[in-house]
């Protein structure tokens, strides 16, 4: 597979999040936006500028770097990259000296319970690692509602799980299926729930549940 055709990167958060939502956006093309949707798509566009290099005392800020995993088979663009002098690190072009990178993933709302951003910012380190040929034992998540940093260590039970999570994604893309609902308070944050309509899938289910049961007992009596 050519690397311009690996699955977005930045998928895996609505994977963790809810499959079914990664398929509609990522399957189906499907994609409503929200007042914090939009909020969060204005606060990236901001940090995706290409062109933005700052270096200063040991410290250089890359934004918008776009990254490629082969082994995951995903591919996006990282946020902010910090790169700092460390004697572990690896020479840049037209740096000198050796330089450590870590990711930095800026998230508009607060830090959530589950690991979706967490699993984003480990693929985005996994793919550094193939690129730069180095170690990358910690990312960082901002959080502008809360206004703070948080480190995150990539440890390989997070790693595990992002390949675990990768090859799952590129199975279903492999199949072009989208996931049945599993409706959850999740459901209220979503903003394709009107494209979802986990109520009506909800119902549905029930109903082809009944049809199922009749059918059974149909069987059992011999009248089909």
């Amino acid at each position: 597979m050519d690397p311009d055709d690996y699955l977005q990167m930045s998928g895996i958060q609505h994977f963790c999040f809810c499959r079914r939502q990664w398929a509609l956006i990522h399957l189906e093309q499907q994609w409503k936006e929200n007042q914090r949707t939009a909020e969060g798509r204005v606060q990236h566009e901001r940090c995706h500028d290409d062109d933005f290099r700052e270096k200063r005392s040991g410290l250089l800020t890359v934004r918008g770097m776009r990254v490629v995993s082969h082994r995951l088979r995903l591919s996006g663009v990282c946020d902010v990259v910090e790169f700092r002098t460390d004697p572990a690190g690896v020479p840049l072009q037209g740096q000198e000296g050796l330089w450590l990178p870590m990711p930095v993933e800026y998230k508009h709302g607060s830090p959530k319970e589950s690991d979706a951003d967490r699993l984003q910012l480990c693929a985005q380190a996994m793919a550094l690692e193939e690129m730069l040929v180095c170690d990358v034992p910690k990312g960082a998540l901002y959080y502008a509602e809360a206004r703070r940093r948080e480190l995150v260590e990539l440890t390989p039970e997070l790693r595990q799980k992002a390949q675990a999570m990768a090859n799952e994604m590129n199975a279903y893309f492999a199949r072009g299926t989208t996931p049945k609902v599993k409706p959850g308070k999740h459901c209220n944050a979503c903003s394709l729930k009107q494209v979802c309509l986990p109520a009506l899938c909800r119902r549905a289910d029930a109903a082809g549940y009944i049809r199922s049961h009749v059918h059974e007992k149909a069987e059992e009596r011999g009248t089909v």
